[in-house]
Parts: structure tokens; sequence; C-alpha cells
């Protein structure tokens, strides 16, 4: 007992000594914090808060009521999705988009960064990389409208040109067949110069050594992509896969909700898309916070699994 008593000073006087030691890193970087606050502020207002509302999933919500006067339901809004006739078939069109657009979407991405990368001529790399990233800035309304310009049955450019060839107009927008590609080439299409632009930053923090210690050994370009760039950007490579892996199960709402129609409802009516119709045309706010909930901790775990799969395995890829 005596001895407890006299290490209380002691354990007082530490801990006030890494008190002191907080505020004199806080003061000493007192202005990067500052740079931070507005980021870290909107995260906590605009992610972190609105997470409150994550009971609604457990509730018959009733507007008028609000959260605190609901009644509580527990897992019956989960049961009801999961149990329902659309789960399998949201859950299949999910995942389908998502892996092609991942298995179909990446590696476009790395061939622009090696070409990109063995470009000398300045104005023109600079070029092509402007009107490869411009795409990205572009709303998915707006190249709705391109690819109806150019796909459309009636008036597209392309069914225009087939028809010129003698051939039957392709109903590329409104077969189950076709929409999906469309989905998937114009997601390529947008952030081809995105991903292009994080991998060429990655190739180009490779030591130029390397290279340079290649050619004396006779290597040609092929061999030098394979041993000194690709394994050069694998990290780089890894932590992407991870992100898309850890929204896998979101597919691209907004892409899909400017282009999709009726006709296509059975291969590209997605889980995200369900939910919007759910919560807000028929407001069945409960059933679609569920999901939402569900959708999220999915992608949590494929997150997890993942970054630990990669750190496994870091040392026996490529």
């Amino acid at each position: 007992m005596d001895g407890n008593v006299s290490s209380l000073p002691t354990a007082a006087k530490s801990k006030a000594g890494r008190h002191r030691g907080l505020l004199a890193i806080l003061l000493k970087h007192r202005y990067r914090y500052l740079l931070i606050a507005p980021g870290l502020l909107y995260v906590l207002l605009f992610r972190y808060g609105p997470m409150y509302g994550i009971v609604v999933a457990f509730q018959d919500y009733n507007g008028f009521k609000g959260i605190t006067g609901s009644e509580w339901v527990g897992f019956k809004w989960f049961l009801t999705f999961f149990n329902g006739p659309d789960f399998w078939h949201l859950m299949r069109n999910t995942l389908m988009i998502s892996l092609m657009k991942i298995g179909f979407g990446m590696a476009p991405d790395i061939v622009m960064a090696i070409l990109l990368n063995e470009v000398r001529t300045r104005w023109f790399k600079r070029s092509v990389q402007t009107l490869t990233y411009m795409p990205h800035f572009l709303s998915w309304i707006i190249i709705y409208g391109m690819v109806l310009a150019f796909l459309s049955t009636s008036s597209g450019l392309v069914n225009h040109t087939l028809k010129d060839w003698g051939f039957d107009p392709v109903p590329f927008l409104t077969s189950n067949d076709w929409f999906r590609w469309i989905l998937v080439l114009s997601d390529i299409w947008k952030d081809l110069g995105w991903g292009a632009i994080i991998y060429l930053a990655a190739i180009s923090a490779i030591d130029p050594q390397l290279y340079e210690a290649a050619v004396m050994d006779g290597a040609n370009k092929a061999r030098q992509m394979w041993h000194i760039t690709l394994p050069g950007i694998r990290n780089i490579f890894i932590l992407m896969l991870t992100l898309r892996l850890g929204n896998v199960l979101d597919a691209g709402f907004t892409q899909i909700f400017a282009m999709y129609n009726p006709l296509v409802y059975d291969s590209v009516d997605i889980i995200d898309t369900w939910v919007y119709r759910a919560g807000i045309i028929e407001n069945r706010v409960g059933l679609a916070t569920a999901v939402g909930l569900f959708k999220s901790v999915v992608g949590l775990i494929l997150v997890v699994i993942a970054n630990r799969v990669a750190k496994k395995f870091d040392s026996q890829i490529w």
C-alpha cells in the first residue's frame, strides 16, 4: 500500500510531462494544424456527424416523430432486404459491374502511364496528358449526352454509319447485352487520365540508376518494364486495388442513374439505384438506411481483408 502511495507523485509528474510535451508539439506545429483544421472540421461535421442517423436502420422511422420518437424494430429492415425478391438480383448486378470496372479499368491506366513515361517530346506528352485528364472533370450528365450523340438508335453517329453501310441499327442504350459494356467503357474513358497521372508519379519516383544498370546489362524496353517499372509501381497498384475493392458495392450510382432506363433494369439495376427508389421515391427510409449500412460494413470488411492479403503476399507479387 505504501508503495502505491509513493508512486502517485511520480505518475502524476509523468502525466503532466506528457501533457506539456503534447502542448509543445501543438504550439510548434500550430500553423500546420490550422491548415488541416477546415478539412478535419468538414470530416467531423459531414462524415462522422451524420453517422448518428444510422439508428434509423433499426427503427420504423416516422418523420413527424423523429429519431427519438420512432419505434425500434431491430433487424427487421435487414431481413426484409435479405429475404426480398430483389436481393440476389441487385447483388449480382452490383458485383458484376464493379468487378468489370476493376478488371478492365486498372490495366489501361498502367499502360497509359508507361507509354507517357516513354515519350520524350515534352509538349506532346503534356498535350496527351491534358486531353486524357480533362474527361475526369466532366459530369456524367455531359458524358451521357456525348454517349447519346454517338450511340442513340435513331440519331446516333454510330448507328447512322451502320445504316449507311447496310446494317441494322444496334440498340446500344436499351439492350441488356450492350449496356453494361457502355458503362464500363465510358468509366474507363472518363478516369483514364486520372489513373495514369497517379501511376506516372509513381514511375517518376523510381531510381533512374536502375534503368541505366539494366541498359548496361543489355535489357530491352520490355525487360526494363517487367523487371523495374512494374515492381516499382507495385505498392501504388495494391493501394488503388484495395481502395476500389472497398467500393465494390458502389458500382457508380451517379453514372448509372444518369444513363440507365427501365429497359435495362435487368442488367444494371444496382443496390444504390434500388435504395434511391426505396428511400426517396417510396419513402421507406428505414429500409434504405439499413441497406446503406450493410454496404458500408461489407466495404469495410473488404478493405481490411484486401489490405491484410496484400501485406501477406507483398513479397510474392511480381
